[in-house]
């Protein structure tokens, strides 16, 4: 594969490659900028499609048990984008308000100080994982009630895999907008400022030195899919709506996948490792002289366990797990159901 010689270094290169494709550099902008958003997005596309058909094609598992796992799948997405999209946008965008003007939002000394030897704040490794920190974080603050509504919206998302006995009154949504830009702006502007407030603290600056290196985008969205899941199982046993004797299932499901994504997506990480350095070795020569060639490189980290880990997650698992959950669950017919409780 030959690549053309850049004769502006400021321009993207006229190779029109799958390492400098627009779209591919829009996608990793988009992970740099809202990682948070970015999973939910990929979990949207992955799930709406993907999941349903592997799990409705698991072998030898109960029919409504299968249903009820694509119950789950469908309101966790739509919940978990919605929400995402609500939490984390402005969190996003009081980050970019931050690195477009450092000193407006923090102090010169933090500034010295994440900046290290880089160029630039914005280039700086340690900077950005301080503000990924926030960024990827949004979606570990709300798992609980993300877990909460998820549980809550199964009965409803249940009656599309039944006969609909009639059509309910929607109300269409008026046309009339209004307009919030200056509320939007005043509200980015106190959290961009609540947000140096974090970073100007030497702890939060110490702790971003010390693991800056480390794999950080995996171990949040592991810690977040834990928290996610052990809210969920809260949140099922005391549901009134799902019938007793489908929760272990459910329950077993939400383990099984959880757990099986998790170590799974840490044995891809490793295996993956040297391919995903050459990945970036090449991108970096296909796209040199980008003004923004370190943020993309960060989208490349944030993506990379998101596209993984949801392949495995909303493809594979699902038939496993509710493959598992099911047999599990017949293994354990003798127990009462108030052991749930």
């Amino acid at each position: 594969m030959k690549i053309n010689t850049i004769t502006n270094q400021n321009k993207i290169p006229s190779f029109k490659g799958f390492y400098n494709n627009k779209l591919l550099l829009k996608s990793l902008k988009f992970a740099a900028d809202n990682g948070t958003l970015f999973n939910a997005t990929a979990s949207l596309m992955l799930s709406s499609v993907a999941r349903p058909v592997a799990i409705m094609s698991t072998p030898k598992t109960d029919k409504e048990n299968k249903k009820l796992a694509c119950a789950k799948a469908l309101s966790s997405t739509i919940t978990g984008y919605l929400i995402m999209l609500l939490a984390s946008s402005p969190v996003a965008r009081a980050v970019k308000k931050i690195d477009e003007n450092p000193l407006k939002f923090l102090k010169k000394e933090t500034v010295k100080n994440l900046k290290g030897n880089s160029k630039t704040l914005v280039s700086s490794k340690i900077y950005s994982f301080a503000t990924q920190l926030f960024k990827l974080g949004v979606g570990f603050v709300i798992a609980a009630p993300k877990s909460a509504l998820t549980c809550a919206l199964i009965p409803a998302v249940m009656l599309l895999f039944g006969k609909r006995k009639h059509k309910d009154h929607i109300n269409k949504p008026t046309s009339k907008t209004i307009s919030f830009k200056g509320i939007y702006n005043n509200a980015t502007e106190l959290l961009a400022k609540g947000i140096g407030k974090v970073i100007d603290t030497k702890p939060l600056q110490n702790f971003a030195k010390k693991y800056y290196e480390t794999n950080y985008a995996q171990h949040i969205t592991s810690l977040t899919d834990t928290l996610l899941t052990l809210a969920f199982v809260q949140q099922t046993v005391k549901s009134k709506k799902i019938e007793q004797k489908r929760k272990k299932p459910l329950i077993y499901n939400s383990l099984i996948s959880t757990g099986l994504c998790i170590g799974g997506g840490y044995a891809i990480n490793s295996a993956t490792k040297k391919s995903t350095e050459k990945f970036i070795d090449k991108f970096k020569i296909v796209n040199r002289g980008l003004p923004e060639i370190e943020k993309y490189i960060e989208g490349i980290k944030i993506a990379k366990p998101a596209l993984l880990i949801g392949g495995i997650y909303y493809i594979l698992i699902p038939v496993i797990s509710t493959f598992l959950a099911d047999r599990t669950d017949n293994m354990h017919k003798f127990e009462k159901p108030q052991l749930l409780k």
